[in-house]
């Protein structure tokens, strides 16, 4: 049997292999998926991905399965509380960042319907699919996550930097940066 061909990153353990095999890259349309993803970015700024990754459910613990209006809820003493908590990166601004991310989202969604509509909106509600051949061809951040992050950060939104939004873009499927030699690329341009 032939060995799968996976984006380089997803060498490093089990769980950032599976993360790669079934979720990076997948156009994702849930509002508190895609809350998640844009707060657990936010929280890897500085750190790796598989720190994040490792941590996630202690998240969803914490921040109530990242229901948004139970997160913009949230009261500070609740957060203060979560900075003790050793499953979590315990970073004070990190942390408040949730739940503002959480009142911002719901501004979006009164004048957007979904949060799902406003974010896809930057991509025309359909993935970019790149054909990358090497690691070194994928940008850290692009003209589109710039202006992604700019308007974010306009509404409200803490730690979402262009290097982050893009991050996210990529995670959530609105980019398909899989390497045109991972067993990846194929399927999540099908998903177009």
């Amino acid at each position: 049997m032939t060995a799968r061909i996976r984006c380089h990153w997803a060498a490093d353990g089990e769980l950032m292999q599976a993360y790669h095999d079934t979720e990076w890259g997948m156009p994702l349309h849930d509002d508190r998926a895609l809350f998640e993803f844009l707060c657990l970015e936010g929280a890897q700024a500085g750190l790796s991905w598989r720190t994040v990754l490792h941590k996630r459910d202690n998240y969803r613990r914490a921040f109530h399965g990242f229901e948004i209006a139970r997160v913009a809820a949230m009261k500070d003493r609740e957060l203060e509380a979560l900075l003790l908590d050793p499953g979590l990166i315990r970073n004070r601004l990190k942390m408040t960042s949730v739940r503002d991310n959480a009142k911002a989202a719901l501004q979006v969604i009164a004048e957007h319907g979904s949060l799902d509509a406003y974010l896809w909106s930057f991509v025309d509600g359909k993935p970019i699919c790149n054909n990358w051949r090497t690691r070194s061809d994928v940008p850290a951040s692009t003209p589109l996550s710039d202006r992604m992050s700019k308007d974010l950060k306009k509404r409200g939104f803490r730690f979402v930097g262009t290097t982050i939004c893009y991050a996210f873009m990529q995670a959530t499927g609105m980019v398909n940066d899989h390497l045109l030699e991972c067993f990846r690329h194929k399927p999540c341009a099908a998903r177009r």
